[in-house]
């Protein structure tokens, strides 16, 4: 039996800079681990592959990513046996928070684990590329900066350890929607990610913060407004930094210190109907 976490992520910056030949978009992104993580207990059987998830509704069939990666290991990798994943929920679902990447890269890791099978870092990734877009990411978390499809990945300095106040209306958002409403109508401003990077080499925080930005962000907002809302809520509360994470709903904000967020989750908690967590950034996995 093997117990891994999935982490969830927050995009510090996101933007999309074309079409790509393969129907993909070509993104630059910023991506930041949160300790906010769903756990996988993954446990030998004889044969095939079953799930359970403790969130009603959710799929626990080869629709799910922790099940289509167990069963890319097994085929790539000539596994003998089964295995059962059983997962506990914590991130939400359709939020922009990449929960099932999350769980498809701790099931990647666990299976490795599990059958003492020594793939890589490198080869988990590959292996997870080809389910995922964000697995790649979740398999290694901290702070790295994506490209190509999100599966090409240059590690970051770490960005400092920050209290971090995620809300998610009750709704969900489709990638493949925000994505195709950008196309039909793409937003004039853009973040700097060059100009982050910098400033991310340099220590400078204050910097990070006010380059943050994603342009997928005014796409899902024109349709659902209550994520300007939520934004402008959270710097009522004291965010140093608000906005939505991936293609949303999520806004998460970034918080000096504990209290503060502590006091906006509560403020969220009473004044809204979102999901709320209280979490912090996250390291790289294994630290």
């Amino acid at each position: 039996m093997v117990t891994i976490l999935g982490r969830a992520k927050i995009n510090l910056t996101l933007d999309i800079l074309g079409l790509r030949d393969d129907g993909y978009h070509e993104i630059a992104t910023v991506m930041q681990s949160l300790a906010l993580a769903d756990t996988l207990t993954l446990t030998r059987q004889e044969e095939g592959i079953t799930l359970t998830v403790d969130l009603p509704g959710l799929e626990a069939d080869e629709r799910n990513l922790a099940h289509r990666a167990a069963a890319l290991v097994m085929k790539e990798c000539g596994v003998r046996g089964g295995v059962h994943i059983d997962i506990a929920k914590r991130i939400p679902v359709a939020a922009g928070l990449a929960g099932g990447s999350a769980d498809a890269a701790a099931t990647l890791r666990g299976m490795n684990e599990l059958y003492g099978l020594g793939r890589s870092d490198a080869e988990l990734c590959a292996l997870g590329a080809q389910i995922g877009s964000d697995i790649p990411f979740s398999l290694m978390g901290g702070t790295i900066f994506a490209t190509g499809r999100g599966e090409i990945m240059r590690r970051l300095t770490d960005f400092p350890e920050m209290p971090v106040v995620l809300a998610k209306p009750p709704f969900a958002v489709s990638t493949p929607w925000a994505y195709r409403s950008y196309d039909a109508n793409p937003p004039e401003e853009h973040p700097d990610n060059a100009a982050f990077l910098d400033a991310i080499a340099a220590g400078d925080t204050a910097a990070c913060i006010r380059l943050a930005g994603n342009v997928l962000e005014p796409v899902t907002e024109a349709a659902h407004p209550v994520i300007g809302d939520y934004r402008a809520r959270m710097y009522a509360c004291g965010a140093l930094c608000a906005m939505m994470s991936g293609s949303g709903p999520t806004v998460f904000g970034l918080f000096a210190d504990v209290q503060t967020a502590r006091a906006a989750a509560e403020e969220f908690r009473s004044a809204t109907d979102a999901a709320v967590h209280l979490t912090q950034t996250a390291g790289r996995y294994g630290k």
